[in-house]
């Protein structure tokens, strides 16, 4: 693969490869390790969070598939193909399921055909595009193409809105999205969060903010909460990614480890 011929910027750390470095991938380039391995040091348990993000991903998936019976899955920060992947929780339990896939980082499209491999019954799709123009992704042909927006839809927004940077500006994004799927729909959201933070560390996560060393918008608990306005909260609510209907027999770590909203709310 040349990168620059696929318009990837080897150079520049991207939060969707630093992600996969941080879940163990090989899709990364050494700009993005660097930006994960100083975020480590600054926050040790960064990388438990990402693992316990991407864990909830796959049981909130299970669970809208399994006993929510929904069958159409719109993921928007798709990230680079790891293991199960939405597409494949989804149709290990409901094989006919379809997905779109939505992502702004080229690489992604790169390995689009992973991403792609759906069962013969389903379908899945993929969109390059940005989650701050949610117009472009609504109207792109492969939407309409692979979903059916008068039956309820999933939107998952796994690790992603917390690149969407300003207070308050996540909502109307999320709204607008949300606006567009019928009675029945489903959000799934995961945030970083310094709320578990000691005070120093959420003034240093502040100074890297405003140093540009950080791409990540921290929400508070409330805030992240009103995205779910209007919306019916699945038990057990807004927590911390891990303690989302955990497994059984899974060791919770303590909050400040992991420093990830979750919820999952029904659209009336």
């Amino acid at each position: 693969m040349d990168p620059v011929a696929s318009g990837i910027d080897p150079n520049v750390a991207h939060p969707a490869r630093r992600y996969n470095y941080w879940l163990g991938g090989k899709d990364n380039f050494a700009a993005d390790r660097a930006s994960g391995d100083e975020l480590e040091r600054l926050f040790p348990k960064v990388r438990l969070g990402a693992l316990a993000n991407r864990a909830m991903l796959q049981r909130a998936t299970r669970f809208l598939a399994a006993e929510a019976g929904i069958r159409q899955f719109l993921d928007i920060g798709t990230g680079l193909p790891t293991a199960d992947n939405t597409h494949e929780v989804a149709q290990r339990v409901a094989p006919e399921s379809r997905i779109v896939y939505v992502d702004n980082d080229p690489l992604v499209m790169v390995h689009a055909r992973a991403l792609l491999n759906s069962s013969p019954e389903g379908r899945t799709a993929y969109i390059e595009a940005d989650l701050n123009d949610p117009e472009r992704i609504l109207a792109d042909p492969a939407l309409e193409e692979t979903l059916d927006l008068k039956q309820p839809v999933a939107l998952m927004l796994i690790a992603v809105l917390h690149f969407i940077h300003g207070d308050g500006a996540a909502k109307p994004i999320v709204t607008r999205l949300l606006d567009a799927l019928p009675s029945g729909s489903y959000l799934v959201a995961t945030h970083a969060t310094s709320d578990f933070g000691t005070p120093e560390q959420q003034a240093l996560y502040r100074q890297l903010i405003e140093q540009g060393k950080s791409d990540v918008w921290t929400r508070p608990r409330d805030e992240f909460a009103a995205l779910f306005d209007g919306l019916e909260l699945i038990d057990p609510g807004v927590v911390p990614a891990s303690e989302w209907r955990p497994d059984p027999g899974t060791e919770i770590p303590a909050r400040s480890d992991i420093n990830v909203w979750t919820a999952v709310g029904r659209k009336p």
